[in-house]
């Protein structure tokens, strides 16, 4: 890449970009996008020194099928959002990592040197950009310095999975820097599986990270693990008449993943009572004749999040069919399905550590007294913070109002699904991947 800071501001200035923004976040966000990149920029021109330069883009994700499905071979059907994370890169000579970012009031320095875990880095922006160095290294694959300045829309707390946004914006940035040809989406998924795993403390699937890294609407079967069988949708839910909107209902973050681990790990235990080690495969009648065994060895829990993870794995995969089939109608039953079994089977709708905080409990109630025409299910992990709503297009502004007054102001945040995943703005505009 040969390509200035003054140059990308000129394509940026002289509209070149527009047609790439247009894609990534809609033709009505054009003017405050191209505001956000400039002022991005003119930091990059205060904070970072050298010739060659280049912008890095990775979006959020929201879960629209497949609640907690990942982490046990399932399927899932899930979307990349408008919401992102962007970087103006600077290769450097050293061999630190350095992220500037108004998220943060000091630079975030990562040496390269030391690439080992470090529990006190759980959680930090720290520990995802060790990590993404460490596998890229573990697999003999080149690391190397490099400066950045950082932006978030795709904000903690809001379950758009915002580490998987910046674990794959620092995996794609290394790749660009360090390999040969374009970035590779699966793998930069699994870097940053990896990293929030082993690093960053959190114990997912891949489904964050391979939504961010590959992007648009996914229909993602897992019973290969290794190699994710992947169907991309085109599809647009204002198109059918509704609008999708996450609902931060500001519920508290902390102490919450316990929570998310317990899943996984209680269905483990249910599993292994019948000698598996997922329960993709597993039937109904296999539990029935079990049933007693898995209750003594495991807990009456574990049962319902295994009859949860039965029903909603066959749940996305008839999602996907919906939309593949443009079959909206049936798109919206089978949501309203699985915000039941969540609520019911799984149990991911409130935590047991904060009972005064029953926020997703709370916006599903409000939704189905005062809008019963609209649908609200727990948003990706579960436990607090948010939920995912269809609203009908005639109706978004009163259930905005009625939700923004129980929730506060901001709280209602409207998604546009489907945009691509990680790429680049260099000296030739984007680089985006092919639809």
């Amino acid at each position: 890449m040969n390509c200035t800071l003054a140059h990308l501001q000129d394509i940026f200035e002289r509209g070149t970009a527009d047609k790439g923004l247009i894609r990534l976040y809609g033709k009505p966000a054009v003017s405050s996008q191209k505001e956000r990149y400039r002022l991005l920029l003119d930091e990059a021109e205060q904070r970072l020194t050298g010739n060659l330069f280049f912008i890095a883009s990775a979006p959020g994700r929201t879960e629209l099928g497949g609640n907690h499905t990942d982490h046990n071979n399932g399927r899932v059907l899930a979307s990349a959002v408008d919401l992102d994370s962007i970087g103006v890169v600077s290769q450097t000579e050293n061999f630190n990592i350095t992220v500037y970012s108004a998220d943060y009031p000091d630079q975030i320095v990562v040496e390269l040197e030391q690439l080992s875990p470090d529990r006190q880095e759980h959680g930090s922006p720290q520990s995802l950009i060790r990590g993404i160095a460490a596998a890229r290294e573990e697999s003999g694959r080149g690391i190397g310095g490099f400066s950045c300045v950082v932006h978030s829309t795709c904000k903690p707390g809001t379950g758009l999975s915002s580490s998987a946004s910046f674990a794959v914006l620092i995996a794609g940035i290394m790749a660009t820097l360090f390999d040969d040809g374009p970035p590779d989406p699966v793998q930069l998924a699994r870097d940053s599986q990896f990293t929030e795993n082993n690093f960053f403390g959190k114990p997912c699937g891949l489904m964050d990270q391979l939504s961010s890294s590959a992007g648009y609407t996914l229909g993602i079967d897992f019973n290969d693990p290794e190699k994710p069988e992947i169907t991309k949708i085109s599809t647009r839910f204002d198109d059918a008449g509704y609008r999708l909107v996450i609902i931060d209902t500001g519920g508290s973050h902390i102490n919450l993943t316990a929570g998310y681990a317990a899943v996984p790990e209680e269905i483990a235990r249910a599993t292994k009572v019948m000698g598996k080690d997922k329960a993709r495969g597993i039937s109904l009648d296999t539990i029935l004749e079990n049933i007693t065994a898995i209750r003594e060895a495991a807990g009456d829990r574990a049962v319902l999040c295994l009859l949860h993870f039965i029903s909603e794995d066959e749940r996305a995969a008839g999602q996907t069919t919906a939309l593949l089939n443009n079959d909206h109608a049936e798109f919206i039953k089978l949501v309203k399905q699985s915000g039941d079994s969540s609520c019911q089977l799984l149990q991911n709708c409130n935590s047991s550590v904060n009972t005064r905080e029953q926020g997703i409990l709370l916006a599903r109630a409000v939704t189905a007294q005062f809008f019963p025409e609209a649908v609200c299910r727990v948003h990706g992990g579960g436990f607090a913070e948010t939920v995912q709503a269809y609203v009908p297009n005639e109706l978004f502004n009163d259930y905005q109002l009625l939700m923004e007054q129980v929730f506060g102001a901001g709280s209602v945040i409207p998604i546009v699904t489907g945009r691509p995943g990680f790429c680049i703005c260099a000296e030739n505009g984007w680089v985006l991947p092919a639809d």
